[in-house]
């Protein structure tokens, strides 16, 4: 017999925090759009696999709570969702945040140019 988690628990002293399956498969899916978005952008965040959480839950944000865009639609649907995240919103939310921070830190360095004699 098989048997499935309901979640995560951690105990620290008094404090006790439970992330269900809601909670990981969101992280998940911020994971996954938050490195399509550094692949569209090409270039990376910090801390890796990380920051991608970070910059597709930002996105996420972003997206629905600071830039509320409507019209987007694929068959019907106002958006794309996968665990009721919305997807596409998500992608252009996480994209803006990569292509923001790639401009904000490597931006505006100057390459000097060296002439040649």
């Amino acid at each position: 017999m098989m048997v499935l988690a309901d979640g995560i628990t951690l105990r620290i002293g008094d404090h006790v925090w439970v992330f269900g399956p809601n909670i990981l498969l969101y992280i998940l899916v911020a994971a996954l759009v938050g490195a399509i978005a550094e692949a569209i952008v090409g270039s990376h965040v910090p801390f890796g696999i990380i920051g991608a959480i970070i910059a597709g839950v930002i996105g996420i944000w972003l997206m629905t709570q600071v830039i509320v865009i409507t019209g987007i639609s694929v068959n019907g649907q106002m958006d794309l969702y996968l665990w009721e995240v919305p997807l596409i919103r998500e992608l252009i939310g996480a994209t803006l945040f990569v292509a923001l921070w790639h401009l904000i830190t490597l931006g505006f360095r100057r390459v000097r140019e060296y002439r040649t004699a």
